[in-house]
């Protein structure tokens, strides 16, 4: 994933060790994950994320599909509006080699542009709740997301630990 970031928080390479050595894989995670959330809250655009570096972009959708995800399944994740980080994240996941969230990722844009109208209209409370009756398709995408998500967290990870220079400045 060639391309450098134009944001590059300062984190010290003792607080990266300490988050390595840590039983908790999300003190990493979080680590890299939480400065990208603050800038791209200061500048409350997405357009933020095109001045990221490849892994940088992966880690920053990819917490946004987590968030999402696992607490509303990803009819939760498109009604958010968050669909449009899909593309870019497929195939940086496939370069990180975490192929089986990829195909995750995948069969959910593929559902998504198959079901496009029904997914892209405004809706209601109600409205929104029946889609989870609708859409049982994303019953199994949003378990096989579960299954994966561990190794694909593991994966980007350990891209970032053997790429920090595009991550972070110390």
């Amino acid at each position: 994933m060639p391309s450098k970031s134009t944001f590059l928080p300062k984190i010290s390479k003792e607080e990266i060790n300490k988050a390595r050595a840590s039983d908790d894989d999300n003190e990493l995670y979080d680590l890299l994950t939480q400065p990208l959330h603050a800038e791209l809250y200061k500048n409350q655009s997405f357009d933020f994320m095109d001045g990221l570096s490849e892994g940088q972009q992966l880690l920053l959708a990819y917490d946004y599909a987590r968030m999402q995800v696992l607490q509303g399944g990803f009819i939760q994740f498109i009604e958010n509006g968050y669909i449009g980080l899909l593309p870019g994240m497929i195939e940086q996941l496939y370069m990180i080699g975490a192929n089986d969230m990829a195909k995750v990722m995948d069969d959910v844009l593929k559902v998504y542009v198959l079901n496009r109208e029904l997914l892209s209209k405004p809706s209601t409370v109600q409205e929104f709740a029946k889609l989870y009756d609708e859409l049982k398709e994303f019953e199994e995408i949003d378990a096989r997301f579960e299954k994966y998500n561990a190794h694909a967290t593991l994966l980007m990870l350990d891209y970032a630990v053997n790429h920090l220079d595009d991550f972070i400045t110390t």
